[in-house]
C-alpha cells in the first residue's frame, strides 16, 4: 500500500509540475508588485486578532463557493496545519446540514461569508448580519467582513491567473 500511495503522489507531484510550467497568464506579484503588497497588508490586517481556525474555515467556505481550487487547496492545508480536524474540513461545505460540527459563532460567520461572496444572490440579508453582530463584538465583525473581502479578493486574483492548486508561493 505504501508503494502505491509514493507512486500516487509522486505522479500527483509531477503533474502540478507540469500544468505550472504550461501556465501563460500573468504573475501579479511580479506584474504589480505594489498591488500585491497591498492585498497581503489587507490580508494581513483584516486577520489580526481573530481565531486562525476560524480564518481558515472562512477562507475555505468562500473558496469553494468561488471554486478556486488553489485558494482551497492552501486553506485546507493551513488548517490542517493548526490542527483542524477533518471531519470539520469535509463539512465546511455542507456546514447547514452538519451544523453540529461548528459553534454558533462560527455558524454565523459561515452565514456571513455565503452572503457577502454571493453578494449578487440575495446582498446581506438583515437575519444574516443580526446573528454575525450577535456573535462577534464591532471590531471582530470588521475583521470577519475584512477576511471576507481579502479572501474574494485572491479567490480572483487566483482563477483570473490561472493559479494551479497544489502551488503555494509562500513557500520558497
Amino acid at each position: 500500500m505504501t508503494t502505491d500511495t509514493n507512486t500516487a503522489a509522486a505522479d500527483i507531484t509531477s503533474a502540478i509540475a507540469e500544468v505550472e510550467a504550461a501556465r501563460t497568464r500573468l504573475d501579479l506579484a511580479r506584474s504589480a508588485p505594489k498591488v500585491f503588497r497591498a492585498v497581503v497588508g489587507f490580508d494581513a490586517a483584516a486577520r489580526a486578532g481573530l481565531d486562525p481556525a476560524l480564518v481558515e474555515l472562512i477562507q475555505i467556505r468562500s473558496s469553494l463557493l468561488n471554486h478556486c481550487a488553489y485558494c482551497l487547496h492552501m486553506h485546507t492545508n493551513d488548517a490542517r496545519k493548526a490542527g483542524e480536524s477533518e471531519d470539520r474540513l469535509h463539512m465546511v461545505a455542507v456546514w447547514r446540514e452538519a451544523r453540529h460540527f461548528f459553534t454558533p459563532r462560527e455558524q454565523a460567520a459561515l452565514a456571513l461569508t455565503e452572503a457577502l461572496t454571493l453578494v449578487t444572490d440575495a446582498g446581506v440579508p438583515d437575519t444574516v448580519y443580526a446573528e454575525a453582530a450577535a456573535h462577534f463584538d464591532e471590531e471582530e465583525l470588521a475583521h470577519v467582513i475584512a477576511v471576507i473581502c481579502t479572501i474574494n479578493t485572491w479567490n480572483r486574483v487566483a482563477l483570473a491567473t490561472g493559479k494551479v492548486a497544489g502551488t503555494d508561493e509562500r513557500k520558497g
